[in-house]
């Protein structure tokens, strides 16, 4: 079940509007994160060289949807996308975005659509 979190960002590729709750972004953050790694782990044996082919096409067919979820996470603790680009001032800018994405969601309907809990 797990993993379902993971397909269903995939399937909304480029889906920037709406609401993503905090288990959907998190499962998401952390099967990407051990994609990475196994892709980063095969990369370095097949090619002794960890700057080479899969773990970066693997991040780039990633971004879209790793941006689109974020996004979709910032809107569901009632926050525009745009607080995405406070990640551009250091330490303080990821830390205030830890936060946004820990919090928990907005109850009901907020401007950007309804809980997605309750959409089950």
């Amino acid at each position: 079940m797990t993993v379902q979190w993971y397909f269903d960002v995939l399937k909304k590729y480029a889906v920037f509007s709406g609401r993503a709750g905090r288990t959907e972004y998190w499962m998401f953050v952390l099967i990407n994160a051990g994609m990475t790694v196994v892709l980063e782990f095969i990369d370095v044996l097949l090619t002794h060289n960890a700057a080479i082919p899969f773990e970066g096409l693997y991040t780039l067919a990633v971004f879209i949807p790793g941006l689109a979820v974020l996004i979709r996470r910032l809107h569901d603790t009632g926050h525009s996308g745009w607080w995405l680009l406070i990640a551009m001032i250091p330490v303080i800018g990821w830390i205030v975005l830890f936060v946004f994405t820990v919090k928990g969601s907005d109850p009901g309907m907020n401007d950007y659509g309804p809980n997605p809990q309750w959409n089950s």
